[in-house]
């Protein structure tokens, strides 16, 4: 049994801990609730944009266009986005995990990573890090979301990749997040409802190529900075989660601990009492 300077001890430093995960989930909770509000006022835009553009390329019959068709390249441009710090839970790892364990082989990807944490995983797993981009994650813009386009698009465009990746975490809601893995190009085209508009072909003006090249760069920067302000109000959540689980157990391990302080305490005086009362009934 452990005695009563090392309980002490020990319960003096989960003490320490707990008044830092208290602390860093007061903070956390403070950040979502900027993160949250600006997700929420973003997402409806980002979502009709998805939507819009989708149904404005399943009206445009047999269009030949670099961004709708799969280039030759074999590899794949994916833009991985993670947090740069960690005590977020599964937050980072969840994300790795839809590059590991998505079935494409490493070789074939050429990660565009956007945050500390999932760089450095895939990097000691062996993929190939293009782009470093952590910085953005820290206050993500729409500029910046723009220029991290500019470069995925002209790796694409010059034919370095096939295809390109987004793997984020969505924000559902302040204790639900869900990790995803889409497609953006070349883009997907759903076929939901195309029989009742296959009457109505979309007009492009002047034409259709010189308006996808402004459409589609559009769209893929509208999808990347909506995943980075959701990958924010995630991060904060999960962190928050975290750290309000991480301050009740250690609350648990307190209240064990001063249980245990109490009864090798009590069983310290006991013995006491006990060599007392012998050493008197000896001289007696």
């Amino acid at each position: 049994m452990a005695s009563m300077r090392d309980i002490k001890r020990r319960k003096s430093s989960i003490t320490s801990t707990q008044q830092i995960t208290k602390a860093m989930k007061l903070v956390s909770t403070v950040k979502l609730q900027k993160a949250r509000n600006r997700a929420e006022q973003t997402d409806p835009y980002f979502n009709y944009m998805y939507r819009t553009v989708k149904s404005i390329l399943s009206q445009s019959g047999n269009i030949s266009h670099p961004y709708l068709l799969a280039g030759e390249s074999a590899k794949k441009a994916v833009v991985v986005i993670t947090s740069n710090r960690g005590l977020a839970g599964g937050y980072n790892s969840n994300v790795v995990k839809l590059i590991t364990e998505s079935g494409m082989a490493k070789e074939d990807l050429d990660i565009y990573a956007v945050g500390g944490k999932g760089a450095d995983n895939l990097e000691r797993r062996g993929y190939h890090i293009v782009e470093n981009a952590s910085q953005i994650i820290e206050n993500p813009t729409y500029p910046d979301a723009s220029e991290l386009c500019r470069k995925v698009l002209t790796a694409y465009a010059d034919g370095e990749v096939g295809e390109i990746y987004l793997a984020y975490t969505h924000f559902k809601n302040t204790v639900s997040h869900e990790p995803q893995l889409i497609r953006l190009l070349p883009v997907e085209i759903d076929d939901d409802g195309e029989e009742e508009d296959s009457n109505i072909l979309m007009n492009y003006e002047p034409n259709a190529e010189e308006a996808l090249d402004t459409i589609i760069p559009k769209y893929v920067t509208s999808l990347f900075y909506g995943a980075l302000v959701e990958a924010v109000a995630s991060e904060n959540g999960a962190r928050m989660q975290a750290m309000d689980s991480a301050t009740s157990n250690a609350e648990d391990m307190i209240s064990d601990l001063t249980l245990k302080y109490n009864r090798a305490r009590q069983g310290s005086i006991t013995q006491e009492l006990t060599e007392i009362i012998a050493g008197a009934n000896a001289i007696s």
